[in-house]
């Protein structure tokens, strides 16, 4: 573990340098830059909470505020795995010419896409404060559910940029899966409108666990919930495990299907 440490410690400024890349990349030629990371989730909120909440009368109170929470924590997921499922295919002419430890490059799509949610999530704050609403004590456990996202994100985006190297077509299935899960995530609708079959397999997604213990410390001022953060911190961590074990198991074979 020591010798893995100190490699690490040993790219620490390369991989600064590949999330400062990430985040140039994304807004090169753009005239608002990184306030698009502001603006974005606050744009799709107005949309979406005018044409939901008067489409399909949700009874939820402040619901703008519903659906952003869902927002910036599926947003997240899905930005962060997407990102770093062709991170090693993008960086596969550095990855040919020098010796670099392969998961900087899922590690630095996962930091820039982090960034990102903090400027979500500090957009979220600002719609709370804007509308009103009440900041509970409770919110400064937020961070908790924040960084199990993080690192099931991590562990997800690990097995896919593996997995992507061997066989492109998961870029295209993938993003079909998460057009699927997004609609298993309660991010627009409430659990109480699903019937009983439908609420047991919505539940079953590690993200709905996450976004709900996220939702009850930001507006509902009520504690994770031991039961369920002693859920989340499982299927992270077999997530993680998972990650680097079919990671590491592939690396080596990275440069032959580049």
């Amino acid at each position: 573990m020591s010798v893995y440490i100190k490699n690490f410690l040993k790219f620490e400024p390369l991989l600064g340098e590949l999330i400062a890349r990430d985040i140039k990349i994304k807004y090169r030629r753009s005239v608002l830059g990184v306030l698009w990371t502001l603006l974005n989730p606050l744009c799709m909120m107005i949309v979406l909470s005018v044409v939901f909440s008067n489409l399909f009368k949700f009874d939820i109170e402040n619901f703008p505020l519903y659906l952003l929470s869902g927002q910036v924590i599926f947003n997240f997921y899905s930005d962060a795995t997407n990102s770093a499922m062709s991170s090693i295919v993008s960086s596969a002419s550095l990855i040919k010419k020098v010796y670099v430890p392969k998961y900087l490059f899922v590690l630095s799509h996962i930091f820039s896409s982090f960034i990102n949610l903090m400027a979500s999530f500090t957009a979220l704050i600002l719609v709370m404060i804007a509308t009103r609403a009440e900041l509970h004590w409770m919110t400064l456990l937020a961070p908790i559910p924040l960084i199990l996202l993080v690192l099931f994100s991590l562990g997800v985006g690990l097995i896919l940029a593996a997995v992507t190297v061997k066989f492109r077509d998961i870029m295209h299935l993938y993003s079909v899966f998460i057009t699927a899960l997004m609609y298993l995530t309660p991010v627009i609708y409430p659990m109480s409108i699903l019937p009983e079959w439908l609420s047991w397999i919505v539940k079953l997604n590690p993200i709905t666990n996450i976004l709900i213990m996220f939702r009850n410390v930001m507006f509902y001022n009520t504690f994770l919930g031991w039961r369920a953060l002693a859920i989340a911190i499982i299927e992270t961590g077999i997530m993680l495990t998972i990650g680097f074990w079919v990671f590491y198991k592939n690396q080596d074979s990275f440069i032959l299907n580049l």
